[in-house]
């Protein structure tokens, strides 16, 4: 595999960019209802599995599949109704998309193997409720800036309708508009890739996640998870502003060695605005190194 910075730095299009990881990628898949959970597996060593957020795919976490690929076995899905992975019918919870993606790792990572797993945004609450299923076969959960905690938001995030047509000037800027108001920190690290992953990724999205997410499924869930426990916070996340406290304080009561890491300068998408950070920070927690 090449590196993160030949890659993203090389004045590759994002369709090249999308393509490049497509291409190295191996893919599998698991039952998904009627159809297929998409899986994309890059790098190798000890199995890493990563949960995208909500509205998401895979290409949540383009800038850290290399980096992470070179210390671990990425184990990538779609989540149901995202991305590649079939459509699942209403009504669906927490539980049951976490039952769909915990059976395809009994497929995929057969027992008794361990694994480590981090989720971001709605992939956290679905990871927390993945950790509760698996017990004592993950090792390491990091949370990347979860839902499903509980905890009202005490900034309101008012994002633009999208039109899910071509890639006029209009709906450009209204996703360029919606990553500003949500995702990112730094409106002006929001680049063309961002844009075009913003848009691959809602126009594929049938799984309405944002009802589960403003739940307290995960923060019930806690309690369950055998796995050790930590987190991840851009420091200017939008959908958990004001809540960091209060976010620590609920780890660390369920466990008090959870270590609770904040990302200065960074927004919800975390892992694409402060890639090296985010890399660095992950491997840390996974590896229990200092900082």
């Amino acid at each position: 595999m090449h590196d993160a910075a030949s890659i993203f730095d090389s004045g590759l299009t994002p369709t090249e960019i999308e393509s490049y990881f497509e291409n190295s990628a191996e893919r599998a898949t698991t039952p998904c209802v009627e159809g297929d959970l998409v899986w994309r597996i890059w790098g190798d060593g000890p199995p890493l599995v990563l949960l995208h957020g909500g509205y998401g795919s895979w290409r949540h976490w383009v800038r850290n599949i290399l980096p992470l690929g070179a210390q671990y076995q990425l184990y990538v899905p779609d989540l149901p109704g995202l991305g590649d992975s079939a459509t699942i019918p209403a009504p669906y919870h927490a539980d049951s998309i976490a039952n769909i993606v915990s059976k395809g790792l009994d497929i995929l990572l057969t027992a008794p193997a361990r694994f480590h797993l981090s989720g971001f945004s709605f992939g956290g609450l679905i990871g927390g409720q993945v950790a509760a299923q698996q017990g004592e076969r993950i090792d390491k959960l990091v949370l990347v800036a979860p839902g499903g905690l509980g905890i009202p938001r005490q900034k309101n995030v008012v994002l633009k309708k999208t039109h899910l047509t071509e890639a006029t000037n209009d709906e450009i800027e209204r996703h360029r508009q919606n990553l500003a108001s949500l995702m990112f920190a730094d409106p002006s690290k929001i680049d063309d890739l961002a844009i075009y992953l913003q848009m691959e990724t809602v126009k594929l999205a049938r799984t309405k996640s944002r009802p589960i997410a403003v739940t307290d499924v995960l923060r019930r869930a806690l309690p369950s998870i055998k796995a050790t426990l930590h987190s991840i916070h851009g420091g200017e996340d939008a959908s958990s502003f004001g809540q960091s406290s209060e976010r620590e304080k609920l780890f660390r009561l369920i466990q008090p060695g959870s270590d609770f890491r904040i990302i200065d300068n960074a927004g919800h998408w975390v892992m694409y605005e402060a890639p090296d950070a985010f890399n660095s920070t992950l491997l840390e927690l996974l590896q229990d190194r200092e900082p």
